[in-house]
């Protein structure tokens, strides 16, 4: 995709690796509007879907739930999974999330001066998180952060069904031997619902994307977010004198950063919007970054200000499809952001900025590691 210059119109015309033309919306009103619009369909399986990148040519026969469904099985998918990651939840679970932070802190100043963020700390905070919620047995998380990297980034569809196939049978394997011996995690509640809502495919395709999510999301937005404010001392400044911001801070972090490349969808009948007719049948390509760059909605928006209010971002979504996991995520960056800075006050980058290693483009954006030192 190669994407339209900077304030041209909140809709183009973009070229796929295939050749194929879809819409790109980048307006942020826009993608509002759309991602609220029942007439674009999340369903993969529709033929017309737009397929964004080579590894995803061969996405297989199996529907991606909550992702890829549409109401009313994407509503009934929903419920089973939501009641996990509610407030009252996600609040009960910020102490646990304060104990993993302190504990990662702890090891990594015990063997500093130096160290990779990233393994040290970004990528273990929001793992172990998730593992305590679901019921996953942490001691398993190189082999499924592995997999579910290889599957984000890999450059082709068998490389990616290869990491996709492994964590299945985990899952699988995992969710036996949780009939046979119940815990107490969030997917034991799933496998003891009597209404039975989620059959058994659903319950490991259900469980993967949790626990894909549930880690790679918010442990590219710590490294990302501690990159970027380290490459801003005045607002980093700015955080430290009046903790009280941290909390708009993440919002404006979210808005900056928007790690997720688009979302993707299909018209299944005509939409009118800015102009525009996007006819059934053709793909649609929301531009969540851009979106949260636009001049219409936010004031000099490549301008990271973290007094900003920045409500409003779409960078968990918007609509039926918003982020499952947003509690979860704000409470996790508010905590890693407020502790790392509050501990490690001498925290700079051990490597020149252009020197830290990027994940390419594709689906989120991230860092495979972020040396520092203090």
């Amino acid at each position: 995709v190669h994407p339209p210059a900077p304030g041209s119109r909140p809709l183009s015309r973009v070229t796929l690796f295939d050749g194929r033309e879809v819409w790109y919306v980048t307006g942020h009103a826009e993608v509002r509007a759309l991602l609220t619009d029942r007439r674009l369909s999340a369903d993969r399986q529709l033929p017309d879907f737009p397929v964004t990148m080579p590894r995803l040519a061969e996405q297989g026969d199996r529907p991606i739930p909550l992702l890829g469904a549409d109401d009313p099985l994407h509503n009934r998918q929903r419920r089973t999974v939501i009641p996990g990651f509610g407030l009252q939840r996600i609040t009960a679970l910020r102490p646990t999330v304060q104990r993993v932070v302190d504990d990662l802190l702890d090891r990594m100043l015990a063997a500093g001066p130096e160290a990779d963020l990233v393994t040290a700390y970004a990528l273990p905070v929001p793992s172990t998180v998730i593992c305590a919620l679901l019921g996953v047995p942490y001691d398993d998380h190189e082999f499924f952060e592995h997999h579910s990297r290889r599957l984000l980034v890999a450059d082709t569809a068998a490389e990616a069904a290869e990491s996709r196939d492994a964590l299945r049978a985990y899952l699988g394997e995992l969710l036996d031997r949780k009939r046979r011996a119940p815990g107490d995690g969030l997917l034991d509640t799933l496998l003891a619902d009597p209404s039975g809502i989620l059959d058994a495919e659903e319950l490991v395709s259900t469980a993967m994307l949790l626990l894909i999510a549930g880690h790679e999301t918010t442990s590219n937005m710590i490294s990302l977010g501690t990159y970027t404010l380290l490459r801003h001392p005045d607002q980093l400044a700015a955080l430290r004198a009046d903790p009280d911001l941290t909390r708009g801070a993440v919002e404006e972090l979210l808005r900056y950063l928007s790690i997720a490349d688009s979302l993707v969808r299909v018209a299944v009948a005509d939409v009118e919007v800015a102009g525009e007719t996007i006819r059934a049948g053709e793909g649609v390509l929301l531009a969540t970054p851009e979106a949260n760059r636009d001049p219409a909605a936010y004031a000099d928006p490549d301008t990271l200000d973290v007094r900003r209010s920045a409500r409003h971002h779409v960078a968990f979504g918007y609509g039926i499809h918003q982020c499952l996991g947003q509690n979860l995520a704000r409470a996790e960056l508010e905590i890693a952001f407020s502790s790392l800075f509050a501990r490690i006050p001498t925290l700079r980058l051990a490597v020149a900025p252009d020197e830290v290693s990027v994940k390419p483009g594709g689906t989120v954006q991230g860092l495979f590691a972020l040396p520092v030192t203090w």
